[in-house]
């Protein structure tokens, strides 16, 4: 053969079941493996590098979106809840997106834009949803017909494991929405002290064994997600296994929120909503654990004593047993709306 370029053979799937993230190659690339995401999402688990949007039935009523609307998703994540959207503001409607993410972002654009969403109908913007009043000013807009916030980590985010977000995987310990911002998960564990660990295992997670685990991990070094999920058991071994789990958990929860400075960013988002909505605006807020929802709460209450929403959620809308059962990733959703 002329050609002296050696044959190389495409990597084999490991196995029917490949742990590795990056070895998941024909849930990764979903167009060419449609029964693989079929069989996957049947078994009640999300496709690896996906995300399956939630509530999104609920979130459309509370919205209640239409034709010629100008709608705000402060969270585009995969962008399910904006494709929904968008093709419910048709014609003459736009949507502007919002995603702090540098890497997902690119890909949900260009995702969303192959599914015919031009210029003219989305614009994004990478910014924190901190910013929606400046990201709103920025495309010449006084305010917005209907806003979504989705507060979850996405899929994207949670399966990869260069990320760090979760102890499911082995990574490099970082948690950071924008990787170029801020300092990773490990670094901030080295310098944060005891009694302020203690404070916001409470604070962020409802913790309770906060004034034991701080001791045992403030200002360690731990460079991985495994050595930090590991060492969190030594503290609390003779609780049951269960607890110790959800302690894990807790404690990557309430670690990432820190990193991410998020209730700074979602304090900020809740004081700006009244004076980003136009009159008779609407907007709806998915959170995912108790630190989130009393915020979101206590303000839509306030706003609505304060003369600024003429209606709110009476009653936190979860999801439907049916929806916790094809996608558990929705059972510790809750969602509130309010109306300017």
């Amino acid at each position: 053969m002329s050609d002296s370029t050696p044959h190389r053979r495409r990597p084999r799937y490991s196995g029917k079941y490949p742990r590795r993230f990056e070895e998941k190659y024909k849930e990764l690339d979903p167009e060419k493996h449609p029964e693989t995401i079929a069989k996957v999402l049947a078994s009640g688990k999300t496709p690896a590098g996906s995300h399956v949007p939630i509530m999104v039935g609920e979130i459309l009523a509370a919205l209640d979106p239409k034709p010629g609307e100008l709608a705000v998703d402060c969270t585009l994540g995969h962008g399910g809840h904006a494709q929904e959207i968008l093709q419910r503001i048709q014609p003459a409607g736009r949507l502007l997106g919002l995603d702090a993410d540098p890497i997902e972002l690119p890909r949900t654009e260009s995702r969303l834009r192959a599914e015919g969403f031009g210029e003219d109908l989305l614009v994004v913007r990478k910014t924190n949803f901190a910013g929606i009043q400046a990201a709103l000013a920025s495309i010449g807009a006084d305010g917005a017909d209907m806003i979504l916030a989705d507060l979850g980590v996405s899929s994207m985010q949670l399966d990869n494991p260069a990320r760090g977000f979760t102890s499911k995987h082995a990574g490099p310990l970082d948690m950071r929405m924008n990787p170029a911002k801020g300092i990773s998960a490990s670094t901030w564990l080295e310098r944060i002290a005891p009694e302020k660990l203690a404070e916001i295992l409470r604070d962020n997670s409802d913790e309770p064994h906060a004034e034991i685990l701080a001791p045992a991990l403030a200002g360690r070094t731990f460079s991985s997600t495994v050595e930090l999920a590991e060492a969190i058991p030594k503290v609390i071994s003779q609780r049951p296994e269960m607890e110790v789990k959800k302690s894990v958990a807790r404690v990557f929860q309430a670690v990432r929120i820190e990193v991410n400075e998020e209730f700074a960013a979602l304090d900020a988002l809740l004081r700006s909503l009244p004076f980003s909505l136009r009159l008779g605006g609407r907007v709806a807020i998915l959170t995912f654990h108790s630190g989130e929802d009393r915020r979101v709460k206590k303000s839509f209450q306030a706003g609505q004593r304060e003369g600024h929403y003429s209606e709110i959620s009476r009653d936190v809308i979860r999801a439907s047993p049916t929806e916790c059962h094809t996608n558990p990733r929705s059972t510790s959703a809750k969602l509130r709306w309010a109306r300017r």
